[in-house]
């Protein structure tokens, strides 16, 4: 094999130096210089020269340590992923009617956007959500709201993904306390809750508490699910909104996995079994533009998590090793310049998604660089997914990418990359040091400022915005109305004055008392929730006691 290596090599090298060199000398490139978004140079042509030594060894094969080539036997031959649309906005009504129409169309999973006052622990009334109630997401205050989102939806039958961090303890016991209404054991519950809060300090911004709290009330949750809820994803650890921020695919992969590796790291201090969690945890990575370094990117991510798992964290079950991922299309490639361009672009960044062996997708909508999705473009973004399910052919071969020399050559220089980035965030002691010292995200303002400029200086042409211009055609924006937040704000009101009071102040009391001690708190918010405590109220209790998280402001 080694002399195979030496020959390809030696055969590329005469390639290029002479049929090679003499095109180019005809004629200029495109352009200088071929990279990746992470500085990686691309070579015009790939060969096994180009593939390090022990490529069988770094595949496996699918099912199987190290998961390069995905976490399923079978991957898309005997299901397709779950094609989740995300979805919310104004009030419960409103949201409710619209996960009905997608379930209709086809949709398999529910993934719920919540509104900014709900992913910052604050009630519609609160003077803080003047004008934001319902605008990004849906508005859900109390357990009434909550059973009117899932109204006529069998939580039983149908897997719902949470895009929530902050206040995920209460709004993961709201869902659990109406599935009990709806006669659904907590145990039967299949779903996901985002509670990632490492990349809300380094990329997003929608935090309360300060990380060590918020790290205790992540692994209570971890604690909480393994016993009473197996079925549950109790985190969804989130390298998205760190691309959508601007990051690389090779920061993408490594500060998500870092952001793992510290969660991790605490459960396992806080005296849980590997083990006992390891397999319910999940990841949600963006899909970009670049086909092959995207693909690259979900195999590298695979086979480096099964290596820290099985040798950092001694985990002996090879569930603990997988790492299944949801996928959403990238939203910061959206333009708002002739927007049906999009749909284009979110079905390659589906295709790769696909190609890449996701567990579970969300495909953007044609309009979102110019507000909420209508109804119609949920429809296309939907049937996008459902056409490369059931038309394209790629879902019927289990990582059709692999074995391409380019694909393996990528694969292997974006996990390497990223191992080096884990490094330097190990020296600075770990992910919450790397963030409180403006690392991460200096790293992330920095690809970001790059990647404008490749823009701007037209390196990087975006179709319609800085070439091939043209008049924009007239596009439906959805607005979201007004009077929904007045409507909202009078039913939150209304609902604490119909309360039993006392029982919701006890309630209250409990949770901010847990809060000081060591005991688990999602019994407490369950408690509380059922009491009809507000997710404000009990935001506020454990704001009470544990303050406030202030950023750290990166020059």
């Amino acid at each position: 094999m080694a002399d195979e290596r030496e020959q390809a090599r030696a055969q590329k090298d005469r390639w290029l130096k002479s049929t090679y060199a003499k095109a180019v000398g005809k004629g200029k490139e495109r352009r200088a210089r071929f990279e990746t978004t992470a500085g990686a140079v691309q070579e015009p042509i790939y060969g096994p020269g180009d593939v390090k030594p022990g490529l069988q060894e770094r595949l496996g094969l699918p099912g199987e340590y190290p998961f390069t080539r995905g976490v399923q036997p079978t991957m898309y031959r005997a299901r397709f992923w779950t094609m989740r649309q995300y979805a919310g906005f104004g009030t419960a009504a409103e949201s409710n009617e619209r996960y009905r129409y997608l379930l209709q169309s086809g949709q398999t999973g529910l993934s719920v956007a919540f509104d900014l006052p709900t992913q910052m622990g604050r009630d519609s009334d609160h003077a803080r959500a003047q004008g934001e109630v319902g605008k990004v997401g849906v508005a859900i205050d109390s357990i009434e709201d909550m059973g009117i989102l899932f109204d006529k939806i069998p939580l039983g039958e149908v897997s719902t993904s949470m895009t929530i961090n902050a206040s995920a303890a209460v709004l993961l016991s709201l869902y659990q306390a109406i599935g009990e209404r709806q006669g659904v054991a907590p145990g039967d519950l299949q779903g996901t809750i985002q509670n990632d809060l490492l990349k809300e300090y380094a990329a997003r911004g929608t935090y309360i508490y300060p990380p060590a709290p918020s790290l205790r009330i992540i692994t209570d949750i971890f604690a909480y699910t393994a016993k009473v809820m197996p079925k549950w994803n109790p985190i969804s650890i989130s390298g998205y909104h760190i691309r959508e921020a601007g990051s690389t695919a090779v920061q993408e992969v490594a500060f998500t996995l870092a952001d793992g590796i510290q969660y991790v790291d605490a459960a396992v201090k806080a005296g849980l079994d590997v083990d006992a969690f390891a397999g319910r945890l999940s990841f949600f990575f963006n899909a970009h533009n670049n086909l092959l370094e995207e693909v690259a990117k979900f195999r590298a991510a695979r086979r480096l998590w099964a290596r820290i798992m099985k040798e950092r964290f001694k985990a002996r079950d090879p569930r603990s090793w997988m790492l299944r991922f949801h996928t959403q299309t990238a939203g910061s490639m959206l333009t708002a310049q002739q927007p049906d361009n999009n749909v284009v672009r979110v079905t390659l960044q589906a295709l790769a998604a696909v190609m890449g062996g996701t567990q579970s997708l969300h495909t953007n909508s044609r309009d979102e660089a110019l507000g909420l999705p209508t109804q119609d473009s949920v429809q296309i973004a939907l049937r996008t997914q459902q056409i490369i399910a059931n038309e394209s052919g790629i879902a019927d071969v289990i990582d059709p990418l692999g074995g391409s020399w380019a694909i393996e050559a990528m694969t292997d220089e974006i996990e390497g990359r990223a191992e080096q980035y884990i490094a330097k965030i190990d020296e600075l002691g770990g992910m919450v040091q790397a963030i409180s010292k403006g690392y991460v995200q200096r790293e992330i303002q920095d690809a970001a400022y790059a990647w404008q400029r490749s823009v701007e200086t037209k390196e990087q042409v975006v179709v319609g915005v800085n070439a091939y211009r043209a008049e924009d055609p007239k596009v439906t924006v959805m607005k979201v109305d007004p009077a929904l937040e007045t409507q909202q704000v009078a039913r939150v009101k209304a609902f604490r004055a119909r309360r039993h009071q006392a029982a919701a102040r006890q309630a209250v009391d409990a949770v901010r008392a847990g809060a000081k001690g060591t005991e688990n708190l999602m019994p407490l918010i369950l408690a509380a929730v059922k009491a009809e405590a507000t997710l404000g109220e009990i935001c506020d209790a454990m704001r009470d006691v544990f303050g406030e998280y202030r950023e750290t402001v990166v020059l």
